[in-house]
């Protein structure tokens, strides 16, 4: 199954000179396709994972989230496809618990956002001008506040988890290659 994954990933993701030869691409490409950004390192997946995790609850706007996870992880040497990854953990899905979890929470820090609103809206599937209203009124400092917060919360715990889960992992590494060594020096003695 692991093998599988990997390999539709590494089947259907472009390449770096695919990249540079893209007409969008090619006016950033100097910079945005440096080799510190696409490396897998102790500093740079932590990193990736809090900043994708952070712009992809604070957007909300599926297309929007992979573009602003990438500006955010260039200054900060992030990694840039585990960034855009970790957006797409806000889902169809997720996303009513999130905008419920954020109103509420803008709600705490004196903000004003009448829930019941949001309730009723989304259950007679109301258009984008309804929303936009509602989102104009005192609704629109409590969300962001809220999906700031969140987002900033759950970019934290996805940054302490990701570097944990490395150091896990390296020191795994460090103890079988520990373990073979013995071995290997008894079949070069031989």
């Amino acid at each position: 199954m692991r093998d599988r994954l990997a390999r539709l990933i590494r089947d259907n993701t472009p390449t770096r000179e695919q990249l540079q030869e893209s007409k969008l691409v090619r006016r950033f490409a100097g910079r945005a396709l440096h080799s510190q950004y696409w490396r897998f390192t102790r500093r740079s997946v932590p990193r990736g994972v809090g900043v994708g995790i952070l712009i992809g609850i604070f957007l909300m706007i599926p297309g929007l989230q992979i573009i602003g996870a990438t500006l955010v992880s260039l200054p900060l040497r992030a990694n840039v496809p585990l960034a855009g990854a970790m957006t797409f953990l806000s889902n169809p899905a997720t996303t009513p618990f999130i905008m419920l979890a954020s109103i509420w929470t803008g709600n705490q820090l004196g903000f004003h956002a009448d829930i019941s609103t949001f309730q009723a809206l989304s259950a007679q599937g109301a258009g984008f001008s309804e929303w936009v209203g509602w989102l104009l009124s005192d609704a629109a400092p409590a969300l962001f506040a809220g999906l700031f917060i969140i987002g900033a919360a759950a970019g934290l715990v996805g940054y302490l988890v990701a570097g944990w889960i490395w150091r896990v992992r390296i020191a795994r590494k460090w103890q079988r290659r520990k373990e073979r060594r013995p071995q290997l020096e008894r079949a070069l003695q031989n």
